[in-house]
């Protein structure tokens, strides 16, 4: 059933943390649909420091409009430590009061959902977070806003040093981004056939790798890929160990940054509606501190608590997918 709010009621959507494709739909999405619901939408510019400074705004067409094409976060971003002080926590709840905000909406990863958290334990300002990260390690979600354009990202870029690979004959070590987490190496690799892959889930064997590998080049294989996730702390090294123990003229591609532009894809533009619409619904529903998650193909909300009390596992079935890459 869809709630109906006073048309004085407001809500403020911000973005926060690492920037993510996906985001900026889903802050379109947010305050279109809040609006229709009769609430007043706001934006907050510049993450945490600007609901601190009281960078906030009513959410107008003429910005709304440029939104879902665009990566990044048009809103801004910063990981402000001042936040965590309560003199500033109360200056930030000093500015929502002044403009009769009395909800939040967050599109961030879990260190943005706990300083909410905080925040609503200091003044009790309700807040629905919706999952933005492209490490997509984020627990009690199967997937976060931005993953999959990092994923098409990747891909591109791989595809293309595959073509100078083949022509030189060269091995080539892709590290990707995704912190401890390899979700972004173990896709990529199976999506693009990488000879190795290197995630913190996974134990490797270089001497079973190299066999494996030597036997690939006397059965013709012309070039090598490998896909390592930064986590591992193994790019360098994995490429020099290709070019001593293969005999190849080995190059190391940190792809970095790039991972996290680009257009939104549509899969992401359609979760970050979906992920929006799930977050104002419960936020109307008197549902307060809590982050919508999608798993098993299914949109819910789970308390933040839950989240930050539960170490993320990456999926049993992908880590087994790639395990035969890692030795």
């Amino acid at each position: 059933m869809v709630h109906l709010a006073p048309l004085s009621e407001k809500v403020a959507i911000m973005t926060s943390g690492g920037d993510a494709a996906g985001m900026n739909p889903a802050v379109k999405s947010a305050a279109d649909y809040a609006r229709k619901l009769g609430m007043q939408p706001y934006l907050v510019k510049w993450g945490l420091r600007g609901l601190i400074e009281g960078w906030i705004e009513p959410a107008t067409d003429e910005f709304l409009s440029d939104l879902i094409h665009r990566g990044g976060t048009a809103l801004g971003s910063s990981r402000s430590k001042r936040f965590f002080e309560y003199e500033f926590r109360k200056q930030a709840f000093e500015n929502l009061q002044s403009l009769g905000i009395g909800k939040l909406v967050i599109i961030g990863g879990d260190g943005s959902f706990g300083a909410l958290n905080q925040f609503y334990a200091d003044f009790k300002v309700p807040f629905a977070g919706i999952p933005a990260t492209i490490d997509n390690d984020i627990s009690g979600t199967d997937y976060c806003l931005g993953v999959d354009t990092a994923l098409n990202m990747i891909r591109s870029s791989v595809d293309s040093i595959r073509d100078t690979a083949s022509s030189f004959s060269r091995a080539f070590v892709i590290e990707t981004m995704g912190r401890d987490c390899g979700y972004l190496a173990m896709i990529s690799a199976l999506a693009t056939d990488a000879d190795v892959c290197l995630v913190p889930e996974i134990e490797y064997d270089l001497d079973s790798i190299g066999a494996r590998l030597k036997e690939k080049r006397a059965e013709g294989k012309k070039y090598l890929l490998g896909i390592v996730a930064e986590g591992t702390g193994m790019g360098e090294a994995l490429t020099r160990w290709m070019g001593d123990a293969l005999g190849m003229d080995s190059r190391l591609t940190v792809l970095g940054h790039v991972q996290r532009g680009g257009s939104p894809t549509v899969y992401d533009r359609i979760m970050a509606f979906k992920f929006a619409v799930t977050a104002i619904d419960n936020l109307q529903a008197g549902e307060p501190n809590k982050v919508v998650t999608f798993k098993d193909g299914a949109f819910g909300m789970t308390s933040i608590n839950e989240i930050a009390d539960t170490k993320h596992q990456s999926d049993p079935g992908l880590v087994n997918l790639c395990r035969g890459l890692s030795r």
